[in-house]
């Protein structure tokens, strides 16, 4: 693999998940709270892992990218996009941490990696709750800010466990079906797939696996049907 080939598949791979995680965050409820404004119960928080088990730390730059995009779309969340930013890509990049030169990954390495990275992100978001909501905008005491944060612990329960149960499955999943279309992650990455790299970026890869799946179905069915 040549440098201007190596570049592309980075670029690739950083830019499909970082759009992954753009719209999976369309995947949400919003719900308001009594103390301390709002909470919502999304499903954006698998792509974040997923991000990391498959492209290793720097996924957490496409995680945290996809979330601060999504933010600035939303005039809720605009103002504290920056901050978005810098939780999600650690959520991203602990869980690639976790997972960097596993050239295999297991589903049990996939989900402690995945819990990680969503226990580093929850740190930093109760911690955000709490300062930044609370305290700053908020003006609420200490005491007030400190008693909003339980009524969060519902949605961010529901959001991280979500994210630890189908991230390892979908990381899995997909590097079994890269290495059957013989696609490799770039090693900067980590998590190297065995076998050649094939000359077309990920995207072209994904199409030519599905293409050739819904040509096996046709062939089988059309079989079934003349038997």
């Amino acid at each position: 693999m040549n440098r201007n080939e190596k570049n592309v598949n980075k670029l690739t791979m950083l830019g499909m998940m970082t759009a992954l995680v753009f719209v999976s965050n369309y995947l949400r409820i919003t719900m308001p709270i009594a103390i301390g404004g709002r909470t919502s119960f999304t499903l954006a928080n698998i792509m974040c892992c997923l991000s990391g088990l498959l492209l290793g730390p720097v996924g957490g730059f496409a995680s945290g990218l996809g979330s601060a995009i999504y933010d600035l779309t939303n005039p809720a969340y605009a103002p504290e996009c920056w901050i978005t930013f810098l939780t999600k890509g650690v959520m991203g990049m602990v869980a690639g941490l976790a997972m960097k030169d596993r050239e295999t990954p297991a589903y049990g390495r996939c989900t402690v990696s995945a819990a990680l990275g969503c226990v580093a992100y929850y740190i930093l978001y109760f911690f955000k709750s709490f300062a930044y909501d609370g305290l700053l905008m908020g003006g609420l005491t200490a005491s007030v800010a400190a008693a909003a944060l339980p009524l969060k612990i519902p949605a961010s329960l529901f959001n991280g466990a979500v994210a630890i149960i189908l991230a390892p499955p979908l990381c899995v999943a997909l590097r079994r079906s890269l290495k059957r279309t013989h696609i490799q992650l770039p090693l900067i990455f980590g998590l190297p797939c065995p076998g050649p790299f094939v000359k077309y970026h990920m995207g072209a890869g994904l199409v030519f696996s599905l293409r050739k799946s819904i040509i096996k179905f046709r062939f089988d069915v059309g079989k079934r049907r003349t038997e």
